[in-house]
């Protein structure tokens, strides 16, 4: 499981929390590679997955989603297709 902050395609400056559910850090970086988000690299682990996150994240079934505002518990996850979508 690996929990990242990746700017919102096509906003500037504004960043969204991604929950990717993968073997290690490199399967989650290819899975977000293949997705079209090539400038994604992974340095360190400064924000991990809190275990509220960890239990989004496995109970869906794409197994990645992201958030707008990670500290606000009423937003829901959303699939990533959603983020993806409105680049």
């Amino acid at each position: 499981m690996v929990a990242l902050a990746l700017p919102r395609p096509g906003d500037n400056g504004h960043r969204v929390r991604v929950l990717v559910h993968a073997v290690n850090r490199q399967r989650a970086l290819t899975r977000l590679r293949n997705l079209g988000l090539r400038a994604v690299y992974l340095r360190g682990n400064t924000e991990p997955p809190t275990p509220d996150e960890v239990t989004a994240v496995l109970h869906h079934p794409d197994g990645l989603v992201w958030r707008e505002t990670p500290e606000d518990d009423t937003e829901s996850w959303h699939p990533i297709r959603t983020l993806l979508r409105s680049a």
